[in-house]
């Protein structure tokens, strides 16, 4: 069966809903519960709630809840991944009204998108292994840019270490700092020596 029910709403301003079959009016009432409980959830968040024989899958991004039901076959993947095409969708078509709207303005131009999108994704069997791939290849992406995030530290902290070798190396006229770190250096050879000597 796949994605049965879709909505987007700005707090508890449902701004569009579609579902798939008429025998899902119970979604809708439990959908404004987990709006109502969802008050509290912070911004940028994901949950699931099971309601038997269904899950209803939320993700809540920049002020809006995207929510959908599903089967519980469906698993996380593609709900989620669902859910995150249609907040693209819909703030792409919407832009800022999104804050402003009143109850269901956006719901004759965006129910048909949610449709769509519902029987793409769940009829679509190649959806599930995209996803994955996407999935493997933000994750790939991330390791990158935390590999070269990493590289450009130690090339800093390289650059430091030279730039205080090439201080130390110059000529002791007028470097005091140099004077003063070799007296340092002997003094703490010399205090080693005695201390080995001793024992």
């Amino acid at each position: 069966m796949g994605i049965l029910y879709g909505m987007v709403a700005r707090g508890q301003v449902v701004l569009a809903e579609f579902s798939a079959t008429q025998t899902n009016a119970i979604a809708s009432v439990v959908a404004r519960l987990i709006l109502e409980k969802m008050k509290e959830v912070k911004n940028n968040s994901i949950s699931s709630f099971s309601h038997h024989p269904y899950i209803f899958h939320v993700k809540g991004t920049d002020g809006l809840t995207v929510l959908c039901m599903a089967d519980d076959a469906s698993g996380r993947i593609i709900p989620f991944a669902f859910l995150e095409d249609i907040h693209k969708k819909f703030v792409k078509t919407f832009g800022r009204a999104v804050h402003s709207a009143s109850a269901y303005a956006m719901n004759d131009e965006f129910s048909r998108v949610l449709c769509q999108q519902i029987d793409h994704f769940s009829r679509n069997p190649n959806v599930d292994r995209l996803n994955r791939l996407k999935g493997e290849m933000n994750q790939v992406q991330s390791v990158l840019i935390d590999n070269i995030e990493k590289a450009l530290e130690r090339g800093d902290r390289l650059a430091l270490l030279v730039e205080k070798a090439i201080t130390m190396q110059q000529p002791m006229q007028g470097n005091n700092s140099t004077v003063a770190l070799k007296r340092k250096a002997r003094s703490y050879r010399n205090a080693m020596w005695w201390r080995d000597w001793r024992h």
